[in-house]
């Protein structure tokens, strides 16, 4: 075996450079995800923790994966993925007497990323994450 020569060196490290400035989750949230929930949110600050989603890690059948969000204090949650073509999901508004839950079954075309975005009755936005491995693809 030949030792690399200072091109290969060279190389692999303008690669590895390359590879660590792409974002974590860049490459799937290639369908707006980001944008969608700037829309929702107006571009403000979300915070983690206070929303619980309620999701499997594993799903045999993306045709009809059930979710469950619950976010006390919340005006409106919404949902988004990261792998489908629409990252928007569902928008779920609540009155001052109901309690904010929502339960669904969505489709995921493909494993991928689900969020919930919750809108606080203070103004301030919470957010949970959910990464589904789907075996068997619903969109399509």
């Amino acid at each position: 075996m030949m030792a690399p020569t200072r091109r290969d060196v060279l190389l692999l490290s303008a690669s590895a450079t390359a590879a660590a400035l792409i974002p974590a989750g860049a490459a799937e949230a290639s369908n707006g995800v980001w944008q969608a929930i700037d829309e929702f949110t107006g571009g403000a600050l979300r915070l983690e923790g206070g929303v619980l989603l309620d999701a499997p890690e594993i799903f045999d059948n993306g045709g009809a994966v059930p979710i469950r969000v619950v976010a006390e204090g919340a005006r409106r949650i919404a949902l988004f993925n990261d792998g489908n073509p629409n990252p928007g999901v569902a928008e779920f508004t609540f009155g001052r007497l109901v309690r904010p839950e929502a339960t669904i079954r969505i489709r995921l075309a493909r494993s991928q990323t689900v969020y919930a975005v919750a809108e606080m009755e203070d103004g301030t936005f919470r957010e949970a994450s959910q990464k589904i491995a789907v075996t068997v693809g619903g969109c399509g």
